[in-house]
């Protein structure tokens, strides 16, 4: 009984990491770039969430953090790209952060796959889009673009592990 408790709550946990949204397109403006990956969007028309904005991060790519190398370039190049910029946001799930995940696209380009072709970003989705995202990455690594310049870049997940046991 306990066994089956537990693996109930764990499928739960699961679920709740990437719980699937709505799939919807909105349109409004960026109004807050927090780091390489997540911006702080308004919506033009009222969101059922309620919210005034919304917070999303973008899908299919991990920036890398701030205090980690290229994390302030990848920062100032979304900043530079979207601050105050109108934009299109094609919602995929919600975190357990309650953050939308979403691909943002301005004149007509997809912002994610700007990042990674920069070498501000890596990827490592399996979505539809996994292919060019993939190309994308390649390609900047082998023109040594970003953080593509080092011998060997530290992913931003890896990062995360390393620093959270010092209190990153």
């Amino acid at each position: 009984m306990k066994r089956r408790f537990a693996r109930l709550c764990l499928l739960f946990l699961a679920w709740m990491v990437v719980a699937p949204a709505a799939a919807e397109t909105l349109r409004g403006v960026v109004i807050v770039v927090i780091d390489g990956d997540t911006v702080l969007f308004k919506p033009d028309h009222y969101h059922p969430s309620g919210r005034a904005f919304l917070k999303i991060r973008l899908a299919d790519i991990d920036a890398p953090e701030r205090g980690q190398p290229y994390g302030d370039a990848a920062t100032q190049a979304l900043t530079a790209r979207l601050l105050n910029q109108r934009v299109e946001v094609d919602t995929v799930a919600t975190d357990v952060y309650g953050r939308t995940i979403a691909r943002i696209r301005m004149d007509g380009e997809e912002i994610g796959t700007d990042l990674v072709r920069r070498g501000l970003a890596w990827t490592g989705t399996r979505s539809r889009r996994a292919s060019v995202l993939q190309a994308a990455q390649r390609q900047a690594r082998l023109s040594r673009r970003g953080l593509w310049r080092d011998a060997a870049p530290m992913p931003p997940w890896v990062w995360r592990r390393v620093h959270s046991a010092s209190g990153y």
